[in-house]
């Protein structure tokens, strides 16, 4: 069973999952987001991914903290791109004594999402604000801004917004852009929506061109994604 609520971290979720079927948490689709992961006892980073993530092996007890775009880095002290389409052990990037240490506090806690959380914000509160302009680029294609307008709004070249968006986001404003737009497209399709007018709200030329885009974001048909719809 999948449960999520708004983090005390701006902009963050807290999610747990407890799956009872054999391959384990899901389907995870693509949505410029990175986050913190626990998973049976240990710390794990999501990259950012491009494509639909589907974990493989034996189902687990997940919990996890989803940073907004753009958040993760600062936090992690890493590149957000040199974390891409990848799963990776919180050891691998942050010393071994101090993770031991977190995931002592984490198991120790009375669940691991408020643990996660706690470890968050306590390492939050030391790296200070996120970059302001990173809410912008997200704001703006989310809402479906091109991405020449939104680099020429915020005073950005556009090759000075591919190399922060990279290392914020993990891939730069195009990708980006893409993908907030298939979750707002997924987002309507959930609540009823018809696919062509979801289509025509999301910005693609068509049904056709939606449905291309979510089977190669997320691997599956649209209706097949959304239960048969």
């Amino acid at each position: 069973m999948y449960g999520e609520r708004a983090s005390r971290l701006g902009g963050a979720v807290v999610w747990t999952n407890s799956p009872s079927g054999p391959q384990g948490a899901g389907r995870v689709l693509p949505d410029g987001c990175m986050d913190l992961l626990w998973n049976d006892g240990r710390l794990l980073v999501a990259g950012p991914d491009t494509t639909a993530y589907v974990p493989e092996g034996r189902a687990g007890s997940w919990a996890g903290l989803r940073f907004f775009p753009g958040q993760a880095p600062d936090f992690l002290g890493v590149p957000a791109h040199e974390l891409r389409d990848r799963r990776v052990e919180l050891a691998e990037l942050w010393s071994p004594t101090v993770v031991r240490r977190l995931t002592a506090r984490v198991n120790a806690a009375d669940d691991p999402a408020s643990g996660l959380e706690e470890v968050v914000l306590e390492r939050a509160a030391e790296v200070g604000r996120p970059d302001p302009v990173l809410r912008q680029v997200v704001d703006a294609l989310g809402a479906g801004r091109p991405v020449a307008a939104t680099a020429d709004e915020l005073g950005l070249g556009a090759r000075h917004l591919h190399r922060r968006s990279l290392a914020a986001f993990g891939y730069g404003p195009k990708t980006l852009a893409r993908v907030l737009r298939l979750q707002r497209a997924l987002a309507l399709a959930r609540d009823g929506v018809p696919f062509a007018e979801t289509a025509a709200r999301t910005g693609y030329a068509d049904q056709a061109h939606l449905a291309r885009d979510v089977r190669e974001l997320a691997g599956l048909p649209l209706g097949e994604l959304l239960g048969g719809r």
